[in-house]
């Protein structure tokens, strides 16, 4: 299988693939949050059969069920588009000074100048989690940031400053 990806400057991000069984898929994952999903006709690649519209929340509650990879690919493709802006994965390690505590307390953004767009839980992720939403050992912070303040951020998350 072969997933094509154009950036959509201004709109989001646009994936294109062939499944094995022939069909032709397109999704756009806007800048948003929302997407639209379209299945193409096999035999006129420019003629949609049906397309699904969804808002944010559609979005996100059918990237919980396909993975939570496919929400941090979404924000890594994202930062593509502003120069000097990168994401990352930070893991929460056993041993964290902030594990049991609030994401507030991370004080994130106020000393590395990173957003926590995401917390990945196993299979769950919480998008745009609240200064409320509590860390434990195993969580995955998705962040985006300069790469300075998110080894900086890194840092911190795993007691290290």
């Amino acid at each position: 299988m072969e997933l094509e990806e154009t950036l959509l400057p201004g709109v989001g991000v646009r994936y294109e693939l062939r499944t094995r069984s022939g069909q032709l898929l397109g999704i756009v994952v806007q800048r948003d949050g929302g997407a639209e999903i379209a299945v193409y006709d096999r035999h006129d690649p420019d003629r949609a059969r049906g397309v699904f519209r969804l808002n944010a929340e559609e979005a996100d509650a059918v990237a919980d069920v396909l993975g939570a990879p496919r929400l941090t690919k979404r924000f890594a493709d994202l930062s593509k588009e502003v120069p000097g802006l990168q994401s990352a994965r930070i893991p929460i390690q056993p041993g964290s000074p902030f594990d049991g505590r609030s994401l507030g307390d991370t004080r994130a953004r106020t000393l590395t100048g990173c957003s926590i767009v995401a917390i990945v839980r196993d299979a769950d992720v919480v998008p745009s989690p609240t200064p409320a939403d509590q860390l434990r050992a195993g969580d995955v912070l998705v962040a985006i940031g300069s790469s300075e303040g998110l080894e900086q951020l890194a840092r911190r998350l795993s007691g290290q400053v």
